[in-house]
């Protein structure tokens, strides 16, 4: 089986609160604890939890526009997160971003076109031709009219700001496209567009996504697998369908519990969760989840689960429902799609 096209290797990030030379030690604000994880080539990984849990931060990473407290961050083989800034400029045309606010990620000054074709122009000269055509063909993939490309971002609807951010992302041909809640700012009927718009992109071009969402109905709908993090961690990392079917960390069973289900003759979950996401500054021991948690146990408030591969492929951090046994290498191990599950 051939390497994947990003693979995280235990991913951290911690950010200092102040200095001092009267402070022994310095509190740090935990926003990424240890990720590992990897994307295939034409896949979409989906990254779910609630706000604070690290997504956003997780997605900065990946593009190395915060620098990692820790862990390696490899694209084809290549570790972009130990290269200097000439080095890391030639891979930033195999990933792109989409940012989540299309009011606020395109320079109000420039058109339509102009913001299409300047990450091109980054890397080399286009004549006036090459610009217009460049810009007119992405403009039609993304479903807008090459008439568009004389208009400024103001004059442009927040759907059509969005398709203009992806044909942006677009222009450098990426392998990789990070998706920062990349819809969430839209309407329901623009969000359909825009979703069905990435996975018929993806399947033309063989982009993979990484996604960043809080809105599992979306999650659901195009993601290949789902990484649910918990205060800086991955909880539990499975292919869509099981996740949906039968989550098994009790915070994945909560999400799923909590999201809004449009079938009414759909049997939800019941798992209720009380209490706030503890402070990233000073987490539990153990267990992130156990002071929420319904099936805490003395081992959850001790000792921190280890990712721990099941029998239907996913990966899952619970001393209740997926048990060490006694080989925490294989944890390691599993964060590769291509690992093989236990029985």
């Amino acid at each position: 089986m051939s390497d994947p096209l990003l693979k995280v290797e235990n991913l951290t990030k911690h950010y200092p609160l102040g200095a001092g030379y009267l402070k022994k030690t310095i509190p740090v604000i935990r926003a990424v604890e240890d990720v590992s994880f990897t994307v295939d080539a034409g896949e979409t990984l989906c990254i779910v939890g609630e706000s604070g849990c690290g997504k956003s931060t997780v997605a900065r990473l990946l593009m190395r526009l915060v620098e990692p407290t820790g862990g390696r961050v490899l694209i084809e083989g290549t570790d972009i997160a130990g290269l200097k800034k000439d080095a890391l400029r030639a891979w930033r045309r195999r990933m792109q971003m989409v940012f989540q606010d299309p009011y606020s990620s395109l320079n109000p000054r420039l058109t339509a076109g102009q913001i299409i074709t300047e990450p091109v122009e980054n890397f080399e000269r286009l004549s006036r031709k090459q610009r217009q055509a460049l810009a007119a063909d992405l403009l039609r993939k993304v479903g807008m009219s090459p008439e568009m490309m004389h208009r400024l971002p103001s004059e442009l609807s927040g759907g059509q700001r969005q398709r203009l951010g992806i044909a942006r992302a677009l222009a450098l041909e990426p392998s990789l496209i990070i998706a920062d809640e990349a819809v969430s700012a839209l309407d329901v009927s623009v969000q359909a567009q825009i979703l069905n718009l990435l996975l018929d992109l993806q399947q033309k071009m063989g982009i993979a996504f990484v996604f960043i969402s809080h809105d599992l109905g979306v999650v659901e709908h195009i993601a290949h697998r789902v990484a649910v993090m918990y205060l800086g961690r991955i909880v539990e990392l499975a292919p869509s369908e099981a996740l949906f079917a039968k989550p098994v960390h009790p915070y994945t069973e909560a999400l799923i519990a909590a999201a809004p289900v449009p079938d009414p003759t759909r049997v939800r979950l019941e798992a209720p969760v009380e209490g706030e996401v503890p402070s990233p500054i000073n987490p539990p021991s153990g267990c992130a989840f156990h002071p929420r948690c319904p099936l805490a146990v003395e081992r959850c408030r001790i000792e921190v689960p280890p990712l721990v591969p099941m029998a239907d492929g996913r990966i899952v951090a619970c001393h209740v429902r997926a048990p060490a046994t006694g080989m925490p290498h294989l944890a390691r191990a599993s964060t590769n799609s291509s690992f093989t599950p236990m029985a």
